[in-house]
């Protein structure tokens, strides 16, 4: 039975000249505006892959170039003005403390970015419309139900993993997912503006029972609209972190059936929204099928890397201590990038869940074979993350082999080699973002711009960084041969004990350490250790030193240090540095570790910062504030500060 054949009261009016024309006119202009969006986006992504192409020309044809990443001709010097007021009014993000700190405002860009939006949409609601006639109520129904079904695929096309507009705009699905609720609780709104008024309507006339028994169609688009308000509230940050993994469960199934419901509910003549919208669904879904697949079977083996699994790959857990867990997996056969990330699925520990990890590791180049191995460092919170670490400990004796699926890599970070100066910082496993950027710049095969590379790692406790600091003594080493200026800083805010206990030295420690309340990195309300006033350098720093060795100025190519069944175990690993990684015992001053290297360097410096929506915020406050003290590219000579945010939360 074609239901979208029936009209009730005033709905005739829906397919005549009355309406019907104009409100398709919008419709039309609502896909024209987001094509012109899209198409100014790849514009500016053309015009960033040519600047970056061109640093990289200059710095590998005329290696004696002081600055390559040094604006210097009037065409680029202009869009690198309009990129600098652009950032300096996108990155600022206010963030409450004490009892609101579980409040998540988003950035001033996206406030930007939402409110031209709501602009949109409330101009294509109330044009037209407001009009004092018997049509009023109708009018306005029609208009709030055009408007809504033509947001339904934008919905759809921002949810997915393989994003068609991703791709195109160079962005990838976590990037668009803010994006996608924002555009999905506008949705709501203008669905209860159509549903709304057309209610109205049938009470003023009394006809709210009988509408109901003669169009079946009502009452689907009432269970839309409830699909709808169950989205948006399972969907706030709070009811996510109650249960994550039915969270997921449940918003693929409502998504599902808000489709099938809608389909029903619309007529014949506005259905091709619904198609597109399943169209984008069934594309993604089949996308990542393919590429699962591809990840995940093997026809034949690789002789030299000596692995027997076909289906899946061997995963290894190992608890690094009571609070992360460090996952590997076993001879994958592909590339990747450092910032990326992959989704795990582990069917003993979660039949029905994959969630996606960091990729902890750098990736190591070979001739002949990629026999890579993958490692995620991983926060123990709830739900999945804690069943890993209890089968971890449970296993550790006895071996914990287990058979995972990947898909993946996800993400599209910048280029990196790209800017004179690279700021990492991070919190806890944070550096799983941070530290792969590091070692790539270290282990590029061609000459880079990057100079200098500051890296800012937070923790509580000790026993958090026990994953990195080897990886870190031997990036110092790789950065002192190919003469890039490395400073690397660890602040222990919650737990200095226990790198003094872990030191093996017969140094005594006189000064007493007393503790104060302070607000960690990321977890506010907890306890960080401060010192003394007196002699504060002495008490709050502790330097790791390592054996000193000649600095070599040329930017030669560093050997890549790698276990690679392919590779002949060469490399730089038994160079030690004169370089030293710096201990802190406090809140670091994050303002001031972003502006040491800022106003030393000559050309543009890149900020990745990747940690809880504290230190985010924190960081995007002082590059905001910085570029805008600085004037940069305003005639001061001052060169632009690039932000790149990694938010984790749980």
């Amino acid at each position: 039975m074609d239901m979208s054949s029936m009209h009730g009261m005033g709905m005739d009016s829906a397919s005549s000249p009355i309406f019907r024309p104009y409100n398709q006119t919008l419709a039309r202009g609502y896909w024209y505006i987001i094509g012109g969006v899209v198409a100014f986006l790849l514009l500016i992504r053309g015009i960033e892959y040519y600047q970056i192409w061109a640093r990289l020309r200059r710095v590998r044809t005329r290696k004696s170039m002081l600055y390559p990443t040094k604006v210097d001709d009037l065409p680029m010097q202009v869009f690198a003005t309009a990129t600098a007021i652009t950032r300096e009014l996108s990155y600022p993000q206010p963030h409450p403390g004490g009892w609101l700190s579980f409040f998540r405002p988003v950035s001033s860009g996206r406030v930007i970015v939402i409110a031209c939006y709501w602009a949109i949409i409330a101009y294509m609601l109330t044009d037209r419309v407001i009009v004092n006639d018997a049509y009023y109520w109708e009018r306005v129904g029609f208009r709030g139900a055009w408007i809504s079904v033509t947001q339904v695929p934008l919905v759809y096309l921002l949810a997915s993993k393989s994003s068609i507009i991703g791709f195109i705009i160079g962005t990838s699905h976590e990037r668009l997912n803010w994006l996608h609720r924002w555009v999905s609780r506008t949705l709501l709104v203008s669905v209860t503006v159509h549903g709304f008024f057309f209610m109205a309507e049938w009470v003023k006339a009394d006809f709210v029972a009988l509408e109901l028994k003669m169009m079946p169609v009502v009452k689907y688009g009432l269970v839309a609209w409830g699909l709808l308000v169950w989205t948006f509230f399972t969907s706030l940050s709070p009811m996510r972190r109650l249960a994550y993994e039915f969270f997921v469960l449940q918003h693929i199934v409502t998504s599902a059936v808000f489709l099938w419901v809608l389909y029903v509910h619309v007529p014949s003549y506005a259905r091709y929204n619904i198609w597109f919208a399943i169209g984008a669904l069934l594309l993604d879904r089949a996308v990542r099928t393919v590429l699962l697949l591809i990840r995940n079977i093997r026809i034949r083996r690789a002789k030299s890397c000596g692995t027997t699994q076909k289906i899946g790959h061997q995963v290894e857990l190992q608890a690094s201590c009571s609070e992360v867990v460090v996952i590997t997996i076993k001879d994958v056969h592909l590339s990747w990038k450092a910032g990326q990330h992959m989704y795990l699925w582990l069917p003993r520990l979660g039949p029905l869940e994959s969630h996606p990890f960091t990729i902890a590791s750098p990736y190591k180049k070979a001739e002949e074979c990629h026999c890579n191995q993958i490692q995620f460092a991983v926060r123990v919170q709830s739900g999945f993350s804690k069943r890993i670490h209890r089968y971890a400990m449970k296993t550790r004796e006895t071996g914990n082999s287990l058979t995972g699926f990947i898909a993946g890599p996800y993400g599209t970070p910048p280029s990196w080699e790209a800017y004179e100066s690279l700021i990492l910082i991070s919190a806890s496993t944070g550096a799983s973002f941070t530290m792969p950027i590091l070692e790539s710049i270290l282990a590029s095969r061609t000459t880079i711009c990057t100079q200098r590379i500051h890296f800012l790692l937070a923790v509580r406790k000790r026993s958090h960084i026990d994953f990195y600091v080897q990886r870190l003594n031997t990036a110092l080493s790789h950065a002192e041969a190919r003469g890039i200026e490395l400073k690397v800083e660890i602040a222990i805010t919650n737990d200095a004990s226990s790198f003094v206990e872990s030191e093996a030295s017969d140094k005594s420690i006189d000064d007493e350490k007393h503790l104060q309340p302070e607000h960690v990195v990321g977890n506010p309300g907890e306890e960080e250790i401060a010192e003394p006033k007196q002699d504060k350098e002495e008490t709050m720093i502790h330097v790791d030193s390592i054996s000193a060795s000649s600095l070599t100025s040329s930017r030669r190519t560093a050997p890549v240090v790698s276990k690679c069944c392919c590779d002949n175990g060469e490399g730089p690993s038994g160079i030690e540095s004169s370089r030293q990684i710096v201990y802190s015992y406090q809140r670091p001053d994050i303002a001031t570790f972003i502006r040491g290297p800022v106003e030393v360097t000559g050309g543009e410096t890149s900020v990745a910062v990747c940690g809880g929506k504290s230190l985010v915020a924190t960081v995007r406050n002082s590059v905001a504030s910085l570029s805008d003290e600085r004037a940069v590219h305003k005639g001061t000579g001052a060169q632009g500060i690039h932000l790149h945010v990694e938010e984790y939360c749980f």
